[in-house]
């Protein structure tokens, strides 16, 4: 007779599976970060402590955009084959565009807030840098988004919504914080021996046409946004309106520097009254944007990476704002300007407590595509 020799149970062993990629959508917090810190520079009102905070909120975005792209750069293999699947997604594929503009408003940043950290040459250096590598792959996102919409992806009649409009946005992303590196810089005396005209050309013709490829490419996206008929979808509008207006003032800023007396006052007196103009088109669109927003939260919307994308927006519209009341000193454009601060600061820690909440509760996904349609923010 064989005695069988007792054995323990092991416990079955789980296996661990991998954290999955960051979907790039999250990049929308470090916009949304960015512009709450810069967008305090700009107010025409300003209070005891205001640029101190800024500068801390500024240090956040910093850190976490390095936290964001470690995490992206770590696993080579994992990365190509995760961006592989967001351009593969109709949906994820329209937050390509977050990445560089997280870089631009970093580096914009760098120059406004970050010169009282580190100083202004390396401020400027780091600038320089942010933004003609946000420069590059906001181009290519510009270009190659639209084609992979047009060759690749497959749509609804009814799948149109404002984050088509992302990828195209992020040159006047460029075309805004790019003025600040045309010299003479305003936070540095001029210096007495200006720089070549040919020197501050090349910097500020890249501005005036990054303007461009949010245009000529939007026709491709319209017949589609056309079918569009429910859901809320028009949160990426105030942002581009917003942003134009941005856009507009500071290349008129930046254009005495460079050039002619005569053409330097048309793109002040374009400025002023296109930006007035513009403007009025973004509140429009953004109280209708609000309207359609509050609707869906009503419904019992969870929380998604892109409720990121609402604060940018709005964020531009801050700043445009700001850039009027700066033109004008009307009141009908300052104290505007300081509401809607407060109302951005509102909504930033109401997201970001969200943020802290759904990290610490769950890991991050790496794509929803249903989640991201119904998602307040899904402009980017």
């Amino acid at each position: 007779m064989i005695r069988l020799s007792s054995t323990r149970s092991l416990a079955p062993t789980v296996p661990s599976t991998p954290r999955p990629p960051l979907n790039p959508s999250w990049f929308a917090a470090v916009m949304g970060t960015g512009i709450v810190a810069n967008s305090a520079v700009t107010l025409p009102r300003s209070l005891p402590g205001l640029r101190t905070a800024a500068t801390v909120i500024w240090v956040g975005a910093v850190l976490l955009l390095v936290v964001l792209a470690v995490d992206c750069l770590r696993d080579r293999d994992r990365d190509r084959a995760a961006l592989r699947s967001h351009a593969a997604d109709p949906v994820v594929a329209q937050f390509f565009g977050a990445p560089p503009m997280a870089l631009l408003t970093v580096g914009a940043g760098a120059l406004l807030l970050g010169r009282g950290v580190i100083g202004f040459d390396a401020a400027l250096d780091v600038d320089r840098v942010l933004w003609s590598l946000g420069t590059v792959l906001d181009l290519a996102t510009a270009c190659t988004v639209p084609y992979l919409m047009v060759t690749r992806h497959r749509f609804a009649p009814d799948a149109a919504f404002g984050g088509w409009l992302m990828p195209v946005v992020p040159p006047m992303g460029s075309a805004a914080t790019g003025a600040l590196l045309v010299p003479p810089h305003p936070t540095r005396p001029t210096p007495a021996h200006p720089p070549p005209r040919l020197l501050r050309d090349t910097r500020l013709r890249p501005g005036r046409r990054a303007t461009g490829p949010d245009h000529p490419l939007r026709p491709t996206r319209a017949p589609r946004r056309a079918h569009r008929r429910h859901g809320a979808h028009g949160v990426d509008r105030p942002r581009a309106l917003g942003q134009a207006v941005t856009a507009l003032g500071a290349l008129a800023t930046a254009a005495p520097s460079t050039l002619p007396a005569l053409y330097a006052r048309g793109a002040e007196v374009l400025a002023l009254l296109g930006g007035i103009l513009v403007w009025g088109f973004a509140l429009l669109r953004l109280v209708l944007a609000t309207d359609l927003t509050v609707q869906t939260l009503s419904a019992g919307l969870p929380f998604a990476p892109t409720w990121w994308s609402f604060i940018f927006p709005f964020g531009a519209l801050v700043t445009a704002t700001s850039t009027l009341a700066a033109r004008t000193d009307a009141v009908l454009f300052v104290w505007p300007a300081v509401v809607c601060y407060a109302l951005l600061v509102l909504a930033w820690v109401v997201v970001g407590g969200r943020s802290l909440r759904h990290i610490a509760t769950r890991t991050v996904p790496s794509a929803a595509p249903r989640e991201l349609i119904n998602s307040p923010g899904q402009s980017g």
